[in-house]
């Protein structure tokens, strides 16, 4: 009997993988580099590190929300709005109404809720499209802002500032001039954030529903034929979202404690960036809000390194964060066409290789 040996399958390159390893590579570049250059400024101390998820607690659980509606293939840009308008109500509510943080807790929930109620029913049942409904909801959402007070309301509630001010220490830290040992610390507010981030990473790739957005998000008509309900998950999404946005926009405000008309204003943006720096696909189908955490870190580390230098000009966050956001939206354009390419090549080589076997056997005849 004739040998006959068995060609194990080449392991397929993964873009998203390589992605979402570019995102981390570059967060760990950026940050070991402000290390070395400011590192006479304090900025490789654990504290330094700390106050990027402190800073951004807010922007890490709305850019979650914002990543499971990416997936599905939509968008929501009017997450600053309503972050906006959850800080006035937050404000005004417990300032000039006596209401206690647990109920305007309560009532950021309700905001968030409702926005995500109406936006979702308006992209999935009625088939508008998601930036034009989230355009009105921008615009609704700092109108209302505005209507409740045109004024800056700062937060002088003694129950909400324990919130905003309690210290976790850590046990690692810095040693100070003295030989004191300073830990540091982190407030209420990250540990929502990583816990809602551990959350939803789990819920996207283990159940039911997360299966359903990836698969609405890759192929929708696919979908619909594998018998999913697509407009009830889309529905579902953008509730979610709107929840996660009103918890985000309440973390944002225990790290303001005020609330203004101008206020998160851009942070959209922010949230759509951090995404797909993060390795979420403008398309759909593809994203991780572990990959969107890391956005934000990166967004977090571009602000850091820009104050810190202190000659730079607060701007320069947006073009380095638009440069970056540009970068990989070409990366990602750039691997879809690999992947659509590389079927028509070995398609083309099948077709070959069958061609070539019947002209040999003709010629063998013959």
């Amino acid at each position: 009997m004739a040998n006959v040996k068995m060609k194990l399958p080449a392991k397929k390159f993964n873009s998203n993988t390589f992605l979402f390893l570019i995102t981390i590579v570059l967060f760990i570049v950026m940050y070991v580099a402000g290390m070395i250059i400011f590192a006479d400024q304090g900025f490789a101390k654990p504290q330094m590190f700390m106050n990027l998820f402190i800073s951004n607690a807010g922007l890490i659980v709305i850019g979650c929300g914002m990543t499971i509606v990416m997936i599905t293939g939509g968008i929501d840009i009017s997450v600053g709005s309503v972050t906006a308008l959850v800080c006035m109500v937050t404000a005004y509510t417990m300032e000039n109404k006596g209401m206690n943080p647990f109920a305007a807790l309560a009532f950021s929930i309700g905001i968030g809720l409702l926005f995500g109620l109406l936006q979702g029913y308006l992209i999935s049942y009625l088939d508008i499209q998601p930036f034009i409904v989230t355009l009105a909801g921008l615009f609704l959402g700092r109108g209302l802002t505005a209507m409740v007070s045109t004024d800056m309301i700062s937060i002088k509630n003694e129950l909400f500032q324990k919130w905003a001010t309690y210290r976790i220490n850590l046990p690692f830290g810095t040693t100070n001039r003295r030989g004191k040992f300073v830990p540091a610390y982190i407030y209420p507010s990250v540990i929502i954030a990583i816990l809602i981030v551990i959350i939803i990473a789990l819920m996207l790739k283990y159940s039911k529903f997360g299966r359903k957005l990836y698969a609405i998000g890759g192929n929708q008509q696919s979908a619909l034929m594998m018998g999913l309900n697509v407009r009830k998950t889309k529905f579902q999404a953008y509730i979610l979202d709107g929840l996660l946005c009103g918890i985000g926009g309440f973390l944002f405000c225990l790290n303001s404690c005020a609330g203004f008309v101008e206020q998160a204003k851009g942070l959209e943006m922010d949230a759509i960036s951090a995404a797909v720096i993060g390795g979420t696909l403008l398309s759909g189908g593809v994203g991780t809000v572990v990959g969107t955490t890391f956005g934000v870190l990166i967004k977090g580390t571009i602000t850091s390194l820009i104050t810190t230098q202190g000659t730079l000009s607060s701007w320069w966050v947006r073009i380095v964060l638009s440069a970056l956001l540009c970068f990989f939206i070409v990366l990602q354009a750039i691997f879809a066409k690999m992947k659509v390419k590389g079927p028509k090549v070995e398609k083309k080589k099948k077709t070959g290789d069958t061609s070539g076997g019947s002209s040999g056997t003709a010629a063998t005849t013959s």
